[in-house]
């Protein structure tokens, strides 16, 4: 993974998402997002949230990272949320008309 963006656990079933989600990032990140969905499949970790506070620039291409994140994850019945979703991302979202998509956490 690119070494300006990384996806760490924070505690049991919350990740954090650091840095910036753009074209030349979201590959490695659908990976290690999809890896992240494949082990959360267990009983114990059937929900997850991903807080995105410390995203410091998102474009077009962080909003198709988030949606596939959460295809993937309503495949496995994961119930994915995503907390402190950046400005940028939700007038993508919403421009898209993809605001009501989003699980946003609270």
């Amino acid at each position: 993974m690119s070494a300006e963006v990384r996806l760490t656990q924070v505690d049991s079933g919350r990740w954090r998402l650091q840095g910036g989600l753009d074209f030349g990032t979201v590959t490695s990140l659908a990976l290690a997002g999809k890896r992240l969905l494949r082990d959360a499949g267990r009983p114990d970790a059937d929900t997850l949230v991903i807080d995105l506070a410390e995203v410091d620039s998102a474009n077009s291409a962080g909003l198709a990272l988030l949606l596939e994140w959460l295809d993937v994850a309503r495949a496995r019945d994961i119930h994915l949320s995503y907390a402190n979703v950046p400005d940028s991302l939700r007038r993508i979202a919403a421009f898209s008309n993809l605001q009501d998509v989003l699980p946003i956490a609270v």
